[in-house]
């Protein structure tokens, strides 16, 4: 009786350095070198900023910017579903944080400080 040949393996899945972009997902060779940057650095620090600019040639800023696009993007998901779903519960934790901090600014006198004015005796 002859053996079943065995189904081909699909290589694993490999993080260097500088990734290519992703055929099987659809992301673009500078969107895999993010998420495999975010990979890397875990957190904020002056440190990552220096790398930010020095590997990317983006501000900081710019930099969030084309990540927050980058993880609602479904070719980012299917490229890195983990990575990016801890990338978006870390963003929606930030906006929650932050909205609450602006509602306790108002729930402090009952009036919103931007409509205050000064009484003028």
């Amino acid at each position: 009786m002859a053996a079943l040949p065995e189904p081909a393996r699909q290589p694993e899945p490999t993080h260097d350095s500088a990734p290519r972009g992703d055929a099987e997902s659809g992301l673009p060779a500078r969107d895999a070198r993010i998420l495999a940057f975010e990979r890397q650095f875990n957190g904020h620090s002056g440190a990552k900023e220096h790398a930010i600019r020095s590997e990317f040639g983006l501000s900081p800023a710019r930099y969030y910017q084309v990540l927050n696009a980058l993880i609602d993007s479904p070719a980012a998901v299917r490229h890195d579903p983990m990575l990016v779903g801890r990338l978006q519960r870390a963003r929606d934790a930030r906006t929650q944080a932050r909205a609450g901090r602006a509602f306790a600014t108002l729930d402090r006198g009952g009036r919103d400080p931007r409509q205050i004015q000064e009484s003028t005796d």
